[in-house]
């Protein structure tokens, strides 16, 4: 697990690794992730856009924008905590992701970033 905190927001993120599959006569490796958003702040937040970016060892960076998470855009109180899950597929049984989550402070009516940690997508038989 890695962890990191912004502006009083803890980020949380588990991977595995979900095995192989072909597809168009190609090998995909998929892993999934489970995210934790916890609110450590004073204030209420809420998520309203993600960037990603996606290392795969075999190919070049893959950039995802979008709105929310899993089609939600959630709201936290001071203390409360959001997790979800998703996944991604890559050509290689090595890469990482990396990003950040747009976030508004309601308070404020401020927007701010919240880093989400670079974690590893590594299948278990491929390591050294």
């Amino acid at each position: 697990m890695v962890s990191q905190i912004t502006r009083g927001i803890k980020i949380s993120v588990n991977t595995s690794f979900e095995g192989t599959y072909f597809k168009n006569y190609k090998i995909h490796f998929a892993f999934s992730y489970e995210i934790t958003i916890e609110n450590h702040s004073k204030d209420s937040v809420q998520l309203t856009s993600r960037h990603w970016e996606i290392f795969d060892s075999l190919n070049d960076i893959e950039v995802v924008d979008g709105e929310g998470v899993i089609g939600k855009k959630p709201v936290l109180k001071p203390g409360e905590s959001h997790t979800y899950s998703s996944g991604c597929l890559l050509s290689s049984p090595h890469g990482a992701m990396r990003g950040f989550f747009n976030m508004i402070n309601f308070t404020t009516t401020k927007n701010f970033k919240v880093i989400v940690p670079t974690f590893r997508l590594s299948a278990p038989y491929a390591l050294n």
